[in-house]
């Protein structure tokens, strides 16, 4: 009773998560949020720092990445990272976004990552991210956290009688068959719909807002599902379902040592961004960490080479309509456990000492794992793993909760993956 009592809290967490997330600066908002009630300070990276021991920070980047770190007794005692990504598939607006096809106002939107196209249609959407307006000085505008919160627009299919082929093959140009229809227009109207909305939605003139960076996401609920509530699901499943596990570990772990999440953003466009995994973020604040609370370069270099870091991510589940897209041997199911996620390639970050690691650890604290492994004919996804450790060469593994309509607008994971997720990672840190 008391293992389901922590797992509907740790589920409602996460649930928490995905229905404010609608961003990627909303997720890291809500995190920041839960991290100072937790007692984590906030840092600025232009300001000098006087970092203490015993003290818990955080630190955003560009509104959509957010590093958070805790100082134990003894820094040099361990240094130990983990991973994932506040960005989703979804649809961005372009700017000049209005399309008029009278009476009908439509939405320029671009695809952003890889999603599932046909799992947007016909669904209710909304409008998030961030709208910039004039600041005090020309190099630093003001920015705005919008969410319209309703049904603003519907990217329509048509009927089955135009187009009979649909259940053959459906195949829809992103580009003239998935523009959104937004409004109604009046017979003579010249305005921009869209911007005067923004503005609206701002309380500000249309005229004020120099530029913007917004994404469609679906009105979807995360729910529980099956005959006994043993599935949950939701958007966004790929990848808040690791943001919550990094931020709930972090904030119930009390490490000697030096323990650190990065949630970094435009993973599932490649992540060599400003404020992407491929950049050199982490190894320049660890290093300026590591020189404020008094030690040498030689130091930070040498705890490098002792560190961790977990790149958490989801992984593929075994689908049981399409068996012969899994491994043979190697195939993850929901509610097994945390995935160990191995390629040859390297796509998945690993090796046979980080395996043997997180594995005695999760037998250590008795949470179930289990491995994937793609077919040996068919190219995987990737994940931020590789590239962060390219640019800061410590040990690392790729592990994730399994995961059934990866990048679709509703995703399937077990309701009891979370929890294991949560324990190993609290376990890690401790």
């Amino acid at each position: 009773m008391r293992k389901e009592r922590i797992m509907t809290q740790q589920t409602h967490s996460l649930f928490n998560l995905i229905e404010q997330g609608v961003s990627p600066f909303h997720v890291v908002n809500i995190c920041k949020e839960r991290l100072t009630k937790s007692g984590f300070i906030e840092l600025n990276p232009t300001e000098k720092w006087n970092l203490e021991c015993r003290k818990k920070y955080f630190i955003s980047y560009y509104d959509s990445t957010l590093i958070a770190f805790t100082v134990g007794t003894d820094p040099l005692n361990s240094l130990r990272l983990a991973a994932a990504h506040t960005d989703f598939p979804c649809l961005k607006i372009k700017p000049n976004p209005d399309v008029r096809k009278p009476p009908y106002g439509l939405l320029n939107i671009e695809a952003y990552g890889g999603l599932i196209r046909h799992a947007w249609l016909d669904r209710p959407l909304s409008v998030a991210g961030k709208v910039i307006t004039k600041g005090h000085t020309v190099f630093a505008p003001q920015s705005h956290l919008i969410n319209f919160e309703k049904a603003v627009a519907v990217i329509p299919e048509p009927a089955i009688h135009m187009n009979r082929t649909v259940n053959e093959s459906a195949s829809f140009n992103i580009q003239t068959n998935m523009l959104p229809l937004l409004t109604l227009l009046d017979k003579d109207t010249t305005d921009d719909f869209f911007l005067s909305a923004l503005g609206n939605i701002c309380h500000i003139e249309k005229d004020e807002i120099l530029a913007y960076d917004l994404n469609l996401y679906p009105l979807i609920q995360p729910t529980y599902m099956g005959l006994n509530n043993e599935f949950i699901g939701s958007s966004r499943l790929d990848n808040l379902t690791s943001v919550d596990a990094c931020v709930k570990a972090l904030e119930t772990s009390h490490p000697q040592g030096l323990s650190m999440i990065c949630l970094f953003d435009n993973e599932e466009v490649g992540s060599r961004t400003k404020q992407g995994a491929a950049s050199f973020i982490i190894p320049d604040l660890l290093r300026r960490i590591y020189v404020d609370l008094g030690y040498s370069e030689d130091t930070y270099t040498r705890q490098c080479a002792s560190a961790f870091l977990l790149s958490v991510d989801v992984a593929h589940a075994y689908h049981p309509n399409y068996e012969e897209k899994n491994d043979i041997t190697n195939y993850p199911v929901l509610n097994g456990g945390v995935v160990i996620k191995r390629a040859s390639d390297q796509s998945y970050a690993g090796d046979a000492e980080a395996v043997a690691v997180i594995t005695a650890l999760a037998e250590e604290a008795k949470i179930p794992v289990q491995t994937f492994v793609n077919r040996a004919d068919q190219r995987g996804g990737t994940t931020l793993g590789s590239l962060l450790s390219a640019n800061l060469p410590v040990r690392a593994l790729d592990i994730g909760i399994p995961l059934l309509s990866m990048h679709s607008t509703f995703e399937t994971a077990g309701a009891a993956d979370q929890s294991h997720l949560i324990s190993l990672l609290q376990a890690y840190f401790s």
